[in-house]
C-alpha cells in the first residue's frame, strides 16, 4: 500500500510496491513513476535551499559564487548590487537567459554584459570581467569593490519567474508558485522607458507601487484589471507597464505565508511572507511573523518613501541607527549606521520610524532551518598571531553568528554576535561590564567564510605579533541559537526563541547594565543559577532567574531578577543543546581517576568548557586549536584575565568525547565533586 505524497513534509517513508533487490532499493524508473504518481515524497526544501545572500568582492575577472542553490536545474534570480559605489541593481534570471540584466532602480529595457558574463550553476553562479553592461552603469564585478548578491530560487511557495507576452487587453498569466501570491513586481523587458509595477497583497487589486519610484501606491485598474490573483493565475489589465500589445515582460512572483518548509517533529511552517504595518504617534511598530526573518525589503505605501533593503549578512542589528541599507529604487553605495528597524526572534520592530504611516513589506525566514550533522559546519577554533592588518579574515569555513575572541596572554573571553552587530556590548565574559568593547561596533565585520579582524591600533585581537584564540559558532536548529529581549522584571515572563529544541544550557548577559552573566545548565534545574564571570559554586533554590521554570522547545521563561529580567533592561542569551555527534550539554561526577566522558562523538572533541559546581572552581576552556592533546593541553579560565596555562595534562580528548585525567585539580576531577560542561565535536 502506497502513501500518497500531497506535498510538505513527510514523516513516514512510502512503502515501495516492488522492488529490484532484497534490500528493497528502488530503480531510478519506479522513483521517476512513483513521483509522477504521487506517491514518492520529494526531499524536503529548506530556506538555505532556495534562498541566499551572499557577499562577495569584484576581481574583475572570474567570480564563481558558491550559495549552494541549484539555479541551473531549478531556475530563478540573482539580483547584485555594488555596496562601495553608486552603481545600478543588477537583476538576472534564468527565464530570460543568463545575460539579459534589468536594473530595479531606472526604466531601462534589459540589456546585455558589454564587458564580463553572467552563468549559473547547480550550487551558485559565476561572473566574469567587471560585469558592466555599460560604461555608465557600472557592474556586478569591479574589482575590489563589495558586493551583496541576494539569489531566489523557483520553489512552490517560495518564489516564481514567469515570462510573458502583452496583448494589450486583459488577460492571465500563469504560474508555478502553487499559493496566492503575496506580491508581485512585473517589467517590461523589449524596450525602455516603463516603471516596475508592484502587486502587494496589502494595498490590493486596484493599486499598484514602483519599484523604481517613491512614489505611494496609487489607483490603477489598468495594471492588475481589479482582479485578485490565484494560486495558478494573475491578472493583468491594458496598461502598457504591464500588458502592451507585442510587448515582452518578466514577472516575480512572491508567495505569502503559504507554508512548505519542514519543522521537527513533522508538519510545515512558513519561510515567506508578505504583509504591512503601521507606525503609531511615535514612529515605532511590532511585527509578528512567526518566525526571525533574515532579509527584509519594506516601502511607505501611502507617503512618499524608498524601497529599503536590510539583511542580516550585512548588517540589520538589534538596536537603532546600527543597519546597513540599500535602496531598489536608488543606485546609491550602501548606508551605514542608519535606521531601518531591528529583527526578532518572531519577527520586527520599527522604532522611530515616520509616524502614522502605512507600509507594506516583503520577509524571508533566517536560516539555516537543517540540523547540523557535523560539528565543523558550525563550529571553528582558529589559533593566529596578529598582524595589525585591517583587512585580515580568519577563516572558519562558514559566516559566524557568534565569536568569543582575545588574547591568549589575557584569559577573558570577548563575545561579538551577529545578531547584535559584531562587536558590541556585552564586553569581556570575566567582567560584569556591558560596555567595555562597544567602541569596537564599527570594526568587526561577518564573512561568509569567516571573521574580519581589524587594525591592532583600535581592535584587541590582532596587534602585531600578539597570539589569539577564536571561536566560532554558528546558530543552527538543535545546536545554537541567539536571542535579544528586553526585560519586564515580571515572573512567569516567557520569551520566543528559535533553537527547535528545549535548551539545556543558557548564558543570559544584560546589555545595558552592570551586571553577572548569568547561566543556565539543565544538570542544575531551573531553581538554580550560575555566573559564568566568576569561581562561585550554581546558587540553587533560587527562583529568580529562570522562574522555576524549564525551558521549552518554543521559549525560555525568567523571573523577576535583575540580571535576567530587569524591566526596560536589555538583555542577550545564548542557548545550546545536545545534536547527536555534534555537540554534547552534559554533566559528570568527578572520580579523582582516569574519567572518560562520553559525548556520543565519533574523532573527539574539539572545545570543552567546563566548571565545578557543588564548590567554588574556575570555568575551563580547551580547544583543538591550542591543543587538547596527551601531554600538553593549554587552558584559559573564562572568569579570568589570567594569561594561558600551559605544560599540563588534564583533559585529553577520547573518541566519544574527552578524558579528564587522575592529574587534573579539584576545579576538573574531585572525587565526588560535580560538574557541568559543554563540549563541541
Amino acid at each position: 500500500m502506497s502513501t500518497k505524497y500531497t506535498g510538505g513534509f513527510i514523516t513516514k517513508n512510502p512503502v515501495a510496491p516492488t522492488t529490484t533487490a532484497a534490500s528493497g532499493i528502488w530503480t531510478l524508473d519506479q522513483q521517476q513513476q512513483a513521483q509522477k504518481a504521487g506517491t514518492w515524497p520529494s526531499p524536503p526544501i529548506f530556506i538555505e535551499d532556495i534562498f541566499s545572500t551572499y557577499l562577495y568582492t569584484g576581481n574583475g575577472s572570474t567570480n564563481n559564487i558558491t550559495n549552494g542553490i541549484d539555479l541551473a536545474g531549478k531556475g530563478g534570480l540573482v539580483w547584485m548590487k555594488d555596496r562601495t559605489t553608486a552603481y545600478e541593481h543588477y537583476l538576472l534570471d534564468t527565464a530570460r537567459g543568463n545575460n539579459s540584466i534589468l536594473h530595479s532602480q531606472n526604466t531601462a529595457a534589459a540589456s546585455t554584459y558589454s564587458n564580463g558574463s553572467f552563468s549559473v550553476s547547480s550550487n551558485g553562479f559565476t561572473v566574469t570581467g567587471s560585469g558592466s553592461d555599460s560604461a555608465s552603469l557600472g557592474g556586478d564585478n569591479e574589482s575590489t569593490d563589495q558586493y551583496v548578491s541576494w539569489t531566489f530560487r523557483e520553489q512552490p511557495k517560495f518564489f516564481d519567474v514567469v515570462t510573458y507576452t502583452g496583448t494589450g487587453s486583459a488577460r492571465t498569466v500563469a504560474h508555478n508558485l502553487g499559493s496566492v501570491p503575496g506580491c508581485i513586481i512585473v517589467k517590461r523587458t523589449d524596450t525602455s522607458g516603463f516603471d516596475w509595477p508592484v502587486y502587494h497583497r496589502s494595498t490590493g487589486n486596484t493599486q499598484r507601487l514602483l519599484l523604481n519610484d517613491t512614489v505611494p501606491a496609487a489607483a490603477s485598474s489598468g495594471f492588475w484589471n481589479d482582479t485578485t490573483p490565484t494560486s495558478t493565475v494573475f491578472t493583468v489589465g491594458s496598461n502598457v507597464n504591464t500588458n502592451a500589445s507585442g510587448g515582452t515582460y518578466v514577472a516575480y512572483l512572491f508567495a505569502h505565508d503559504a507554508g512548505g518548509f519542514p519543522v521537527s517533529g513533522g508538519g510545515s511552517t512558513n519561510g515567506i511572507s508578505c504583509g504591512s504595518f503601521s507606525t503609531d504617534g511615535s514612529g515605532n511598530a511590532t511585527v509578528n511573523l512567526g518566525y526571525e526573518p533574515q532579509w527584509l525589503m519594506y516601502k511607505c505605501s501611502n507617503a512618499v518613501g524608498d524601497w529599503e533593503m536590510v539583511d542580516v549578512m550585512r548588517g540589520w542589528v538589534v538596536g537603532v541607527n546600527n543597519d546597513n541599507g540599500l535602496r531598489a529604487n536608488s543606485s546609491d553605495a550602501e548606508s551605514t549606521g542608519s535606521n531601518r528597524g531591528e529583527p526578532s526572534s518572531t519577527g520586527f520592530n520599527c522604532v522611530s520610524f515616520p509616524i502614522n504611516r502605512d507600509f507594506i513589506y516583503i520577509a524571508i525566514r533566517r536560516g539555516p532551518m537543517k540540523t547540523p550533522t557535523t560539528g565543523t559546519s558550525v563550529f571553528d577554533p582558529e589559533a593566529y598571531s596578529g598582524d595589525n592588518s585591517n583587512t585580515r579574515v580568519i577563516t572558519t569555513g562558514f559566516p559566524p553568528d557568534m565569536v568569543w575572541t582575545g588574547d591568549r596572554a589575557n584569559g577573558s573571553r570577548r563575545v561579538g554576535d551577529r545578531l547584535r552587530g559584531l562587536f558590541t556590548n556585552p564586553g569581556p565574559i570575566s567582567t560584569t561590564s556591558s560596555t567595555s568593547d562597544e567602541q569596537l561596533s564599527s570594526y568587526s565585520l561577518p564573512q561568509m567564510s569567516g571573521w574580519q579582524t581589524g587594525n591592532g591600533t583600535v581592535r584587541f585581537e590582532n596587534s602585531t605579533g600578539v597570539d589569539y584564540v577564536l571561536h566560532a559558532f554558528r546558530r543552527a536548529p538543535g545546536f545554537f541559537d541567539v536571542v535579544c529581549y528586553t526585560g519586564t522584571e515580571v515572573s512567569g515572563q516567557t520569551f520566543t526563541h528559535n533553537l527547535g529544541v528545549v535548551p539545556e544550557m543558557m548564558i543570559v548577559k544584560s546589555r545595558s547594565g552592570t551586571t553577572d552573566w548569568t547561566a543556565y545548565h539543565s544538570a542544575l534545574g531551573a531553581s538554580a543559577r550560575i555566573y559564568p564571570n566568576a569561581t562561585n559554586a550554581a546558587n540553587t533554590g533560587t527562583a529568580a532567574p529562570w522562574n522555576s521554570t524549564t525551558p521549552t522547545s518554543s521559549v525560555f521563561s525568567l523571573g523577576n531578577a535583575g540580571a535576567t529580567n530587569l524591566s526596560g533592561g536589555t538583555f542577550v542569551n545564548y542557548l545550546f543543546a545536545t545534536v547527536a555527534g555534534v555537540s554534547k550539554v552534559g554533566s559528570y561526577t568527578g572520580t579523582g581517576a582516569l574519567l572518560t566522558v562520553n559525548c556520543g562523538f565519533t574523532s573527539g572533541a574539539r572545545f570543552v568548557l567546563i566548571k565545578r559546581t557543588d564548590s567554588t572552581g574556575d570555568w575551563y576552556l580547551y580547544d583543538s586549536a591550542r591543543g587538547i592533546t596527551s601531554g600538553n593541553d593549554p587552558y584559559l579560565l573564562i572568569n579570568s584575565s589570567s594569561a594561558e596555562t600551559t605544560g599540563t595534562n588534564y583533559v585529553d580528548t577520547d573518541t566519544t568525547g574527552f578524558q579528564v585525567t587522575a592529574a587534573a585539580p579539584a576545579g576538573l576531577n574531585a572525587n565526588g565533586g560535580t560538574y557541568i560542561f559543554l563540549a563541541i565535536a
